[in-house]
């Protein structure tokens, strides 16, 4: 079975065989799926240069299940120019639609939000919003559920002055314990609101997010992040 030209991104590609790649690739009507590009590493492909992360895709494939075979791949668009941060911070987000998402399950929204989050990484104006806001968009996709706006304890509505402490699967309560887990109401408003403009909320949210995230990744450290620590960079 082979399926209509697609919109998409390569996520990861890796050696096959001594000519041929397996490329992990994002779409926008199949989701998440691995393809074999056969022939991609040789000199004369065409595929070399196009199969690389960050270049909007046109694809086609054939295959009905399980491991599928590439068949088309040219550039929709010039390859989005991430650089230095930008460019680490595109592999941590390619990382964490790697490991969370289910293959082969279409999310044309999601597919929107990694779109614009790469096309903002790409202006460099300001990554940590774009990265903020991607994750808790990201979560909210996978049905991590969570009330910012009330208290979890009492029902009673945040107030801004004071700190609450994040309890999985409960939500955030009113605490006056100050530890990792604890967020003050002001952060909270405004991480219902996606506003990431202020420092602090920013700082709070990259925070929240870790906590929130490794209930999908597990103990296994995100190899994204040891490469900034390797070029003495870090993930704002």
């Amino acid at each position: 079975m082979q399926t209509d030209l697609q919109r998409g991104f390569v996520l990861h590609r890796r050696p096959y065989s001594e000519t041929s790649l397996l490329v992990d690739l994002f779409t926008e009507e199949s989701g998440r799926l691995t393809v074999i590009a056969k022939g991609a590493r040789a000199k004369r492909s065409a595929w070399k240069s196009v199969l690389q992360p960050f270049t909007p895709l046109l694809l086609r494939w054939t295959g009905k299940s399980g491991l599928k075979t590439l068949t088309k791949a040219e550039p929709a668009a010039i390859t989005l120019p991430l650089q230095q941060n930008a460019l680490y911070s595109g592999f941590y987000v390619n990382e964490l639609l790697s490991r969370v998402i289910e293959p082969e399950t279409a999310n044309p929204q999601l597919f929107q939000h990694y779109l614009k989050c790469l096309t903002g990484l790409a202006a460099e104006t300001n990554i940590e919003p774009c990265l903020r806001l991607f994750e808790f968009n990201l979560l909210q996709i996978l049905g991590y559920g969570v009330d910012f706006l009330h208290c979890a304890g009492s029902g009673l509505p945040v107030e801004p002055s004071m700190t609450y402490r994040y309890r999985e699967e409960k939500g955030f309560i009113a605490s006056l314990v100050k530890d990792n887990l604890t967020f003050y109401g002001r952060d909270l408003i405004a991480f219902d609101a996606l506003d990431f403009s202020d420092e602090v909320v920013r700082q709070a949210a990259k925070r929240f997010t870790r906590i929130a995230l490794k209930h999908y990744l597990g103990d296994k450290p995100l190899k994204s992040r040891e490469l900034f620590t390797q070029n003495i960079l870090y993930l704002k």
